[in-house]
């Protein structure tokens, strides 16, 4: 079953290979734990989680490290802030974000490795640095890594440096140490930095004198750590990290290792909450219990963070989770319909079917199957899904061929990540839809999709007339009363 996945160093789809003496090495940039995630943050948790799900349903052995950032500028600032020591501070909000995790039916991975725990390894590349001639240390102690020496710097995000503006002080005038800084800028960044008293006891004793790593360094310690010092096969993270977090990564790793970091970079795009960027000025960065307070169920909110393609920014709206609870709501009659024939309680369809089946044919669900392993087009899988639900396909089958169907149903659904039945009733459905207008709405459907666009009209101002309206999602639709 070959799986395809855009790279974003090459800017082509490539095909994803299990190694012949190893497991395939999947490594992901994990969550600073400095406050809850939000939303935007589990768009690419979840997109990675269904990449995972793919692959071992393509029976790819893999190994899958997710990193976890403890110690950065984020985190210290406000363990200090909170008066709190710097460990007791991020576990807590560790152990928020698994939660959260298993709210939304995330795998947990293979390895989740901490930054704190891996200073040791940090501190032994800068070494290995400093030796090649790669970093070099100033006067406060401090150590940063010359962009200069690895000539192939700016590869990953095809940028020319020396068209960009060199930005080693601040608009202050001192020295430049922040974590991150602009597209539009590069530096020399820090590998480590000596112990300033904004830090308060957060520091570790180091060649240089005391102080505490670079954000950028982590990553490629738990890398090297966890995969036994091999290039790892994937790296994954939001497009955000992309430029200069993954820049550096290679360019620290492959001038300290002397091979080649990672054969294929996988990003996904940004999120934006009712067509305006997230910030917390505008009240509009959702964490999941924000969610779950306005009364979404976790699979509502996975389900819209994988409703559209991974490499486009997503418009996250409250009228999309409407749209995405009824969509579940329509994929649950489906399959209790056919449960009811095998004479099957819902209550085990989940352990029963959702799981991942070894299969090599999908069945009536092939074309949802192929989509999901070409660029991971979560999409046009549910597109197929409903393709299948509006057919008569189903009518003559044999039990068998119904069982082999709703397997296969299952599986892209556990590679999904969706369960069924486990929506709470919302306020959203409570009237209950008469059956002419349902079926007026099945019309007006049909003609939508074969572009007979003046009659869909008609039946939608019909629609309105009896005091309902449409609203049309990407794969389906649903039916509000007018209040």
């Amino acid at each position: 079953m070959p799986i395809y996945l855009y790279d974003t160093k090459s800017r082509s789809n490539k095909l994803l290979l299990q190694p012949k003496d190893r497991k395939f090495y999947f490594y992901c940039c994990g969550p600073t734990v400095y406050g809850p995630a939000h939303i935007g943050n589990f768009r690419t948790f979840i997109i990675q989680d269904t990449l995972r799900r793919i692959l071992e349903l393509a029976n790819i052995q893999l190994k899958h490290v997710r990193n976890i950032t403890d110690v950065d500028d984020k985190t210290i600032k406000q363990s200090q802030i909170e008066n709190k020591e710097l460990k007791e501070f991020t576990e807590y909000w560790i152990s928020k974000f698994k939660k959260d995790c298993d709210l939304l039916n995330l795998l947990p991975p293979h390895e989740e490795p901490k930054a704190l725990d891996h200073i040791k390894e940090q501190i032994n590349i800068i070494k290995k640095l400093i030796k090649k001639g790669n970093a070099y240390a100033d006067n406060s102690g401090s150590v940063y890594f010359s962009v200069k020496s690895y000539e192939k710097y700016g590869s990953l995000n095809q940028i020319n440096i020396n068209q960009l503006c060199t930005q080693s002080t601040n608009s202050s005038g001192e020295v430049n140490t922040a974590d991150e800084y602009d597209r539009e800028s590069v530096n020399d960044f820090a590998l480590w930095k000596s112990r300033k008293p904004e830090d308060g006891d957060n520091f570790w004793e180091s060649p240089w004198g005391e102080g505490r790593p670079g954000w950028h360094l982590e990553c490629s310690a738990m890398v090297h750590s966890s995969f036994d010092g091999k290039t790892i096969d994937l790296h994954g993270g939001g497009i955000d990290l992309c430029f200069p977090h993954h820049e550096n990564e290679i360019a620290q790793s492959e001038s300290a290792f002397n091979k080649p970091f990672c054969n294929h970079w996988f990003h996904s795009a940004h999120l934006k909450v009712e067509g305006e960027k997230m910030s917390k000025s505008l009240g509009n960065l959702y964490t999941v219990d924000d969610l779950i307070n306005k009364g979404i169920s976790p699979v509502v909110i996975r389900y819209t963070l994988i409703s559209s393609s991974y490499r486009q920014p997503l418009n996250f709206t409250f009228k999309g989770l409407s749209a995405s609870e009824s969509a579940l709501k329509k994929i649950e009659c489906f399959v209790e319909k056919f449960l009811n024939l095998l004479s099957y309680k819902k209550e085990n369809y989940n352990s029963k079917f959702i799981r991942p089946h070894k299969l090599t044919n999908f069945f009536l669900f092939q074309n949802a199957w192929d989509e999901l392993c070409n660029n991971i087009n979560t999409s046009s899988c549910l597109g197929e899904i409903f393709k299948i639900i509006r057919s008569d396909n189903f009518k003559n089958l044999t039990n068998d061929s119904i069982e082999n169907n709703l397997k296969s149903l299952g599986s892209i659904l556990y590679a999904l990540g969706l369960k069924l039945f486990e929506i709470e009733e919302s306020n959203n459905y409570k009237d209950e839809v008469p059956e002419d207008i349902k079926e007026l709405a099945t019309k007006r459907w049909e003609a939508k999709l074969n572009k007979n666009y003046k009659f869909a009209d008609e039946l939608r101002t019909e629609i309105k007339n009896a005091g309902w309206e449409i609203e049309d999602g990407p794969n389906d639709y649903i039916i509000k009363s007018i209040k």
